[in-house]
């Protein structure tokens, strides 16, 4: 996969930091994002597995289950998606709904408490039809399977490191929106590998208890490890850096904060960030760094991607179309 551009934003902040970002939203496939990367990862453990059709889960704001099912879509593979969501979301469609739905991916609503059964009704479906189905996340409790994404992100750090490489120095603090943490997890393990010495702080996007978030990203680096036939250090539970206060009291819950953020970035760096993912990130991103004291640090922020997001909310007018926190 070609390595996407890091491109510095404009001037530095008010501690003196220099601000990157890394454009995985402009990778070269189904509107990009971090999924993409992901995306190719699931699949390929799929063939290698010997299964034939792909279950996803997510909910109507899902960038990994646009991805997916366009990939599953685009190489005659069978796709289901097991769609929750929250008490408190809007079910009303979004841009990547109708994606997924443009892709006759077969959708199998449930609520959140339902989860596991609707993974045993996917797995039965497809069974019946004489498939044989690849869960994403592993067995009906969503484990089994968390090493697979880390790679995907283990491998990206690598293009980090050149970038690194090519201008002299390195990044004091990597930034990323921390949902399912599968992102978290591969960076962490490319620094881990890497033997650096910058910080990959992930910013909890979601309503996800912050033990069991750091629970699934520490499984998904030791599983990464024992895939390669290897240990991570003993460190490991110091590298996961996982900030959760400024989530907005859970998945896709914003406020004018947020939308101001995503106007200026794109009215000073031309780059479209969402409310649910990168744009809340990049948010909390800001104001870590204001209140920390860091200062004069090269900081480098991971744009996961969520342009059809970024559109839902642009054509909603923005301030007054979700819930305020």
């Amino acid at each position: 996969m070609a390595a996407t551009m890091i491109q510095k934003l404009s001037g530095n902040d008010e501690n003196g930091n220099q601000v990157y970002i890394k454009r995985d939203d402009l990778l070269p496939f189904s509107l990009g994002g971090n999924k993409v990367r992901i995306a190719e990862q699931f699949y390929a453990d799929m063939r290698k597995k010997g299964c034939d059709t792909m279950i996803i889960y997510g909910s109507r704001h899902s960038n990994l289950c646009r991805v997916l099912s366009d990939l599953c879509c685009s190489r005659g593979t069978p796709c289901l998606m097991i769609c929750s969501h929250e008490e408190h979301e809007d079910t009303s469609p979004t841009g990547n709904t109708h994606l997924i739905e443009w892709t006759n991916t077969e959708i199998l609503p449930c609520a959140k408490d339902e989860i596991a059964q609707t993974v045993d009704r996917a797995m039965a479906q497809v069974r019946a039809r004489g498939g044989t189905p690849y869960y994403i996340y592993g067995d009906r409790t969503g484990t089994g399977n968390e090493g697979v994404a880390a790679e995907a992100y283990a491998e990206a750090y690598g293009e980090i490191q050149e970038f690194e490489c090519a201008n002299g120095w390195e990044f004091d603090y990597i930034f990323c929106p921390s949902g399912t943490g599968a992102t978290q997890s591969g960076l962490i393990c490319g620094h881990l590998l890497a033997g650096d010495r910058k910080k990959i702080m992930g910013l909890l996007i979601s309503s996800r208890e912050t033990s069991r978030a750091r629970q699934v990203i520490r499984t998904g680096v030791r599983a990464y490890f024992a895939a390669h036939q290897a240990i991570p250090p003993d460190c490991l539970e110091d590298e996961i850096i996982l900030l959760d206060q400024y989530r907005q009291a859970g998945y896709g819950l914003y406020d004018e904060r947020v939308e101001t953020v995503i106007r200026e970035q794109y009215r000073s760096n031309g780059i479209p960030l969402d409310p649910i993912y990168t744009g809340k990130a990049f948010w909390g991103m800001t104001e870590y760094l204001r209140t920390s004291g860091i200062g004069h640090s090269r900081i480098l922020f991971l744009h996961t991607g969520g342009t059809p997001l970024f559109f839902d909310y642009v054509m909603s007018s923005g301030a007054g179309q979700q819930e305020n926190v």
